[in-house]
């Protein structure tokens, strides 16, 4: 590799020079011009990123991809750029065999004990910001809220059957977070999915059923009726969930296959003469 990948540790420093102050009165000598300086940033700002290493082989760019999956994997924790720098001094002095700075035994316990506390924190202000975003769908136009929670839009109306809660459908969509954030498209895979109403989140299973053959909705599901306060990887817990969805078919349902006749029992042996 051409370095190894480091996120800078220290805050920069921000010099300021002395301003020069005129008073009101003329002065003696117009002091030398000074080059403009930047602006200090403000108080708590962090440094911009390092610009870290070039990415020119291919093992280079693997091994920083795998540090994005180990990212992707501790969302929960939603580290703060500090705490992103103690966790990389751990795991540099792991990696490269360098004394510990704690004990690892003690610490070690407390690691379970610290991701339920994050995951119950961002759960609660996923909910609360979850309870805002679905009260503000509701009040839009044809909205419609269900007692489920579910939110209900009409974006196309179809022409077609609804289906049943016991039927496969074939449906395009697309499924994002309240930020906007995509976590799932069907478009983007280029191929409908297709899958059993009564198989799927709750808020599908009523959702679907409410558009006909060639529709097209907005569902927006709390997260009672998805994926709950446990969430799912790309989905925190207590999400709620935005929706477009487009039905293209209703499956036929699956031939019942013809019985086989038994076959008739064999015949007796006759009896042996005596």
């Amino acid at each position: 590799m051409k370095g190894v990948f480091l996120i800078p540790g220290a805050l920069s420093l921000v010099l300021a020079g002395s301003s020069y102050a005129q008073s009101g009165e003329t002065a003696k000598a117009a002091p030398k011009a000074e080059a403009p300086k930047k602006a200090a940033a403000p108080k708590g700002a962090l440094p911009a990123p390092a610009a870290g290493p070039k990415l020119e082989s291919e093992s280079d760019k693997t091994i920083y991809t795998l540090g994005m999956a180990m990212a992707k994997n501790i969302s929960v924790l939603n580290l703060n750029e500090a705490e992103v720098e103690a966790m990389l001094a751990g795991f540099r002095d792991q990696a490269l065999n360098r004394p510990a700075k704690v004990p690892f035994e003690a610490y070690q316990a407390k690691i379970q004990d610290l991701v339920t506390e994050r995951r119950q924190a961002g759960a609660a202000a996923e909910k609360a910001k979850g309870e805002a975003y679905l009260a503000k769908v509701a009040g839009e136009p044809g909205a419609q809220k269900k007692d489920s929670g579910l939110v209900f839009q009409s974006i196309t109306a179809g022409t077609g059957e609804m289906p049943k809660a016991t039927d496969t459908v074939r449906v395009h969509y697309r499924g994002k977070l309240i930020d906007g954030t995509e976590f799932d498209s069907s478009y983007k895979r280029n191929e409908p999915a297709k899958f059993p109403l009564n198989g799927v989140i709750p808020c599908w299973t009523e959702g679907v059923q409410l558009i006909k053959v060639g529709g097209k909705a907005r569902l927006v599901c709390p997260a009672a009726i998805a994926y709950g306060e446990n969430g799912r990887p790309g989905i925190p817990g207590n999400a709620t969930l935005d929706f477009e969805v487009e039905l293209l078919g209703i499956e036929p349902p699956a031939p019942t296959p013809t019985p086989v006749p038994a076959a008739p029992p064999a015949a007796p042996s006759p009896a042996p003469k005596k």
